[in-house]
């Protein structure tokens, strides 16, 4: 079941603790659990893994094409492998290991991705994944996920140590705003909605579905009724979300801390041309920019994902309608 907290403040807790907590916790109860990191450990929020289970804490330095390959070879000898560095590292840098020692052959490996789009924000243009999605969308057999917030973080998580196979998440380094209660769980390849509205679909992920959220409400007093769905599953996608929506509010807009090309606005057009279903579409991404330093909110205006954008995207789709 999923519940939608009562009050959405900003988790004093950064992702990052929730996800070095959670695996350890995870690890305190499957013991073929090992993370793999790449110097990152602090970064990375490992740390209390490191101290619990310095025998399954594997630090291969600056070397991420052989921490991935180690990964998929740990999951051929009954392991379950998380390796994990920043998500260009962890995509753009080894793709070709994740494809031969983990995809092709059918292995079980969890590949997590820090600092997802702009929450790279002083590691800069270098280190800001805005393509990280879409390289790994073409990865035959691989799931991807970004959650919204650390209760659902913590969910994925856990679900990701059971289920067998390739994955991809992303996530940012540092606090979210708190959009589930606690215990809330989600069923991977279906999305959630946040919102049910009538005038327009708002199709986002991760760290955007807030914004999406405000940009809704801000609508609401325009008298436009909007809905919110966290397609946190990116792929597989959850097409009958997106059918649906399309049918009931005849206008859609995707919302991503990503590159408009290959991401979540990609899969969502695919969906609907695949299908013959035509309505007004607005897409809300990064362009063709590479990133920049600055801090999030800097990074969040400058290329155009807040949910002042967002409103101005439900807006030209609303009026294409007519």
């Amino acid at each position: 079941m999923v519940k939608l907290a009562k009050e959405h403040n900003v988790n004093p807790k950064e992702m990052r603790a929730i996800y070095g907590e959670t695996l350890t916790e995870i690890a305190a109860e499957n013991e073929k659990v090992v993370a793999i990191n790449c110097d990152l450990c602090s970064s990375m929020g490992l740390k209390p893994f490191a101290k619990a289970f310095p025998e399954r804490a594997i630090n291969v330095g600056i070397q991420e094409a052989n921490g991935c390959s180690m990964a998929g070879g740990m999951s051929a000898a009954g392991m379950v492998p998380f390796f994990n560095t920043f998500s260009v590292f962890a995509t753009r840098r080894v793709y070709d290991q994740i494809f031969m020692c983990a995809s092709y052959p059918h292995l079980n490996v969890k590949i997590i991705g820090g600092d997802a789009g702009v929450s790279a924000t002083s590691n800069g243009g270098t280190h800001m994944p805005f393509e990280d999605i879409g390289i790994m969308r073409v990865m035959p057999e691989i799931t991807i996920l970004e959650p919204s917030d650390s209760v659902m973080f913590k969910d994925l998580l856990r679900q990701l140590a059971d289920i067998y196979g390739v994955q991809y998440l992303r996530f940012c380094r540092k606090n979210t705003v708190d959009i589930y209660e606690e215990g809330s769980h989600f069923t991977i390849g279906k999305a959630n909605v946040v919102k049910e509205g009538a005038d327009a679909t708002i199709i986002t992920c991760g760290i955007l579905v807030w914004e999406a959220m405000k940009a809704a409400e801000a609508l609401a007093k325009e008298g436009i009724n909007v809905k919110v769905v966290d397609m946190f599953t990116i792929k597989p996608i959850d097409a009958e979300c997106i059918l649906e929506s399309a049918k009931q509010t005849g206008a859609i807009v995707t919302a991503e801390n990503h590159h408009l090309i290959g991401g979540l606005a990609s899969a969502v057009s695919e969906v609907l041309a695949e299908n013959g279903v035509s309505v007004p579409f607005e897409k809300i991404g990064v362009g063709e920019e590479f990133g920049e330093v600055g801090d999030v909110p800097y990074l969040m205006e400058r290329f155009r994902l807040t949910d002042k954008y967002i409103a101005q995207a439900v807006r030209a789709a609303v009026a294409k309608k007519g």
